[in-house]
């Protein structure tokens, strides 16, 4: 299920990068957003196959997941808000994937995955360094932000996908 989720969201973060891309970056885009679904399509297809061998998730787990991720939507949603407020709205991407990228330390520990606490660790690292690069590079922080926790994303889906084979 992780490649599942992983690579759906991939295709979301690539998708959130061509906001505003250079024109030859939309066909390496949509590309990285079709193979995302791809991905997600394929830990679907694994996830089906292996669907009563067992889940990390009990009653206990999945109230706690259910806080956890209403934490985060409660917490992105609002420094989205005040981001639109102070007319900043170029930085929401970077601040997404930074709450993303935070939310997965829970995660990481409540479902005993430790290839969540890298995920986390690089989407975070990604999110802060987002707009030093964007504003170093002339790109626009969708982009920066977007191909790298797409990318991020996309190879945690893949090698996620590898262990569940």
């Amino acid at each position: 299920m992780t490649a599942v989720i992983f690579g759906f969201f991939a295709s979301v973060w690539f998708g959130w990068a061509q906001e505003a891309p250079p024109a030859r970056w939309r066909p390496w885009l949509t590309t990285a957003s079709i193979v995302s679904l791809v991905t997600a399509a394929g830990g679907g297809l694994l996830a089906w196959r292996h669907w009563n061998d067992g889940t990390a998730y009990d009653r206990d787990t999945s109230i706690t997941f259910g806080i956890v991720l209403a934490i985060e939507f409660g917490i992105a949603g609002l420094g989205a808000a005040m981001l639109a407020i102070a007319k900043r709205r170029q930085l929401t991407s970077a601040w997404i994937a930074l709450v993303v990228g935070v939310h997965f330390f829970p995660l990481a520990w409540l479902i005993s995955y430790p290839l969540l606490y890298l995920v986390a660790s690089l989407v975070t690292v990604a999110a802060l360094a987002a707009v030093p690069v964007a504003r170093r590079t002339s790109a626009p922080v969708s982009l920066v932000t977007g191909v790298a926790t797409g990318a991020i994303l996309l190879v945690s889906a893949l090698v996620s996908a590898f262990f569940a084979l």
